[in-house]
């Protein structure tokens, strides 16, 4: 099975069903998608985005974790932070399988671990945390997956009401799905680094660890090629923002021992169909 990872898809469903489409023409059925996130929100079809990715997963031929809009989509349809005005991703809470999709969704996890060639991997939708080995980071992400897919919706509801500051498991949903840079010892942040060094993956990469990374999240990084580092949001949704957008998808060569190693040309980029960035919509 050819591993095939899409970065942020954002609700950019047509660029989503071409990355699919072209799976399908060389593989057949062969092949495994891996979303890093965020296949809902800012963009024009989050419920179709959504419907693709979950008939994949559901026939065992997909894996996907959640990413800060999935987490967004979450605290709203919970009641527990308003929509915005950018929040198209309503047309998920306005369906009639609403709850459904909340319930799915809450039940997703946070990282997915495997090994390709000879590498062992973990996908995350931001950052990975830059002093954990790997079982370390899938043990903690798995704690902090049994509270948000709590039995009882009360559970989860208190989970995600939380201050991040007073639970770290809590602290550590925000840091795996919004995490772009680690400003100092014990602390991170969703912001740019103010400088190189400060990047997430810098100081993970600095740590030494042997597994590799692939995320997304971070659009205005755009495409992350490093050792043992694949990011792969290239900003389709951000189409218009002074910028060309793309669906970026990352096919991995399994004839290398370490796929994560460079020079790599194992890329799929779908340029976005039109402009999709709203001028009055820029939040962060």
């Amino acid at each position: 099975m050819q591993p095939i990872f899409v970065g942020d898809v954002q609700g950019c469903a047509e660029e989503l069903e071409e990355i699919l489409g072209r799976a399908r023409a060389r593989f057949g059925e062969r092949f495994e998608a891996l979303f890093v996130g965020d296949l809902v929100n800012r963009g024009p079809e989050s419920l179709r985005a959504l419907e693709l990715a979950f008939d994949l997963v559901e026939k065992g031929r997909a894996r996907y974790v959640l990413g800060n809009h999935e987490l967004g989509l979450l605290l709203a349809g919970l009641g527990l932070r308003p929509l915005r005005s950018i929040d198209t991703a309503v047309e998920i809470l306005d369906s009639p399988d609403a709850s459904f999709w909340m319930e799915w969704l809450r039940r997703r996890p946070l990282v997915a671990e495997g090994i390709l060639g000879e590498r062992p991997y973990v996908m995350v939708h931001a950052a990975a945390h830059p002093d954990w080995s790997l079982p370390e980071l899938v043990a903690r992400a798995r704690g902090v997956e049994a509270r948000l897919a709590a039995p009882s919706l009360d559970l989860a509801l208190h989970f995600l009401a939380a201050d991040p500051r007073e639970d770290p498991e809590r602290d550590l949903l925000e840091r795996l799905v919004h995490c772009r840079s680690i400003p100092g010892a014990g602390r991170w942040s969703r912001e740019e680094p103010s400088r190189p060094d400060e990047a997430w993956h810098a100081v993970w990469t600095r740590r030494g660890h042997r597994y590799g990374v692939v995320y997304g999240h971070w659009a205005m990084q755009g495409l992350h090629v490093a050792p043992g580092l694949r990011g792969l949001d290239t900003g389709c949704v951000h189409h218009g923002r002074g910028r060309t957008g793309y669906l970026t998808a990352w096919l991995p060569d399994l004839r290398r021992a370490d796929p994560f190693q460079i020079p790599d040309e194992g890329f799929w980029k779908v340029q976005a169909r039109r402009r999709y960035f709203i001028e009055a919509s820029d939040e962060p």
